[in-house]
């Protein structure tokens, strides 16, 4: 194989890699095992969930791949090539939108996100033509002039986004971008990482908002104690619990055999009464609803408005992770 047949061949091999390639990463701190041996990749387009309780590892992993902490073991790989310290052309492609908002207070709107395209691109006239496009696409035209002060948390959250994404990374990392936002905000930053995904971008999305999550991202690590505990797509998720459907059915108080007797079928995890509503947990089924309507029918309980509700991300959350508060970690 001659020299250059040789470059085509590594070339090829890079463009089939995945974006993001974790393996076997370990970080302690001290006695406490930060992560724990997690290995994953993320493809070229995918926008990947990366989920877990406080003190799951995942700030922790993501630091990793960002070569801004250290690691006792294991192999991180960008864009086909090994991650490191120093490896600034690969860190060029990367877009970071921090939980905390960092922007500079003395600086308008545009001199911010001018500030940090200037980092990865340093002609002017195409950084200027970079911080209109993510004005634009934040929608902060009317704005530009503002300092962050005058700004409201949706707009600054809009901003940090804005000046994570100005000089179009391929690779982009998202840590809660929608916290302590306005619905109308929360639309906005959502509608623009589904633009960014379908224009090409890679998406790491971190949230404890799991409707988010399971409207971005078409796939989901979730991490517990520094360890992939569960992943796949949100309908896998779903069935690897067993997490079923939600029914409610609004009837006055029934009797506790009424409760027994709901309990007693197969599909049921857990039957309550509240609120006006005979509450069932079930399992995945096909026939939970008839089931349900047919121990009422059977035991003379007249019912109203009947509502089933399919399993949701956050059930399958919960279901994996434990419901118990969790501390700061």
């Amino acid at each position: 194989m001659n020299e250059a047949t040789g470059e085509k061949d590594k070339t090829r091999m890079r463009d089939h890699a995945p974006v993001v390639h974790v393996e076997n990463l370990v970080k302690r701190y001290g006695e406490l095992v930060a992560v724990d041996h997690l290995s994953f990749d993320i493809a070229s387009g995918e926008a990947f969930g990366l989920l877990g309780p406080n003190g799951s590892g995942k700030t922790t992993t993501i630091n990793c791949i960002l070569q801004l902490l250290s690691y006792e073991h294991g192999d991180i790989s960008l864009f086909g090539r090994p991650m490191r310290p120093t490896s600034y052309d690969l860190k060029r492609q990367i877009g970071i939108v921090p939980q905390e908002v960092a922007v500079f207070d003395e600086l308008t709107v545009r001199e911010n996100i001018d500030s940090f395209c200037a980092l990865y691109v340093s002609d002017r006239a195409k950084r200027r033509e970079l911080v209109d496009r993510a004005i634009e696409f934040v929608g902060l035209q009317k704005f530009e002039k503002f300092r962050p002060k005058k700004l409201s948390g949706g707009l600054m959250r809009r901003l940090n986004i804005a000046c994570g994404i100005a000089h179009e990374p391929s690779l982009i990392i998202l840590d809660e971008p929608t916290v302590a936002v306005d619905p109308q905000s929360r639309e906005a930053i959502l509608g623009g990482i589904e633009r960014l995904n379908g224009e090409g971008a890679t998406i790491i999305y971190t949230s404890h908002y799991m409707e988010e999550v399971e409207r971005l991202c078409k796939r989901i690590l979730i991490m517990d104690h520094g360890r992939a505990v569960a992943s796949g797509t949100p309908d896998e998720l779903k069935a690897m619990v067993g997490t079923g459907e939600k029914v409610s059915v609004e009837t006055a108080e029934p009797s506790e055999q009424v409760l027994e007797d709901l309990r007693r079928l197969s599909c049921v995890r857990q039957a309550t009464y509240e609120g006006g509503r005979i509450r069932v947990q079930c399992l995945n089924g096909e026939h939970n609803l008839a089931d349900i309507l047919g121990v009422l029918a059977k035991d003379n309980v007249p019912y109203g408005r009947v509502l089933s509700e399919p399993p949701t991300l956050n059930d399958v959350f919960l279901e994996i992770t434990g419901r118990a508060l969790r501390d700061e970690a």
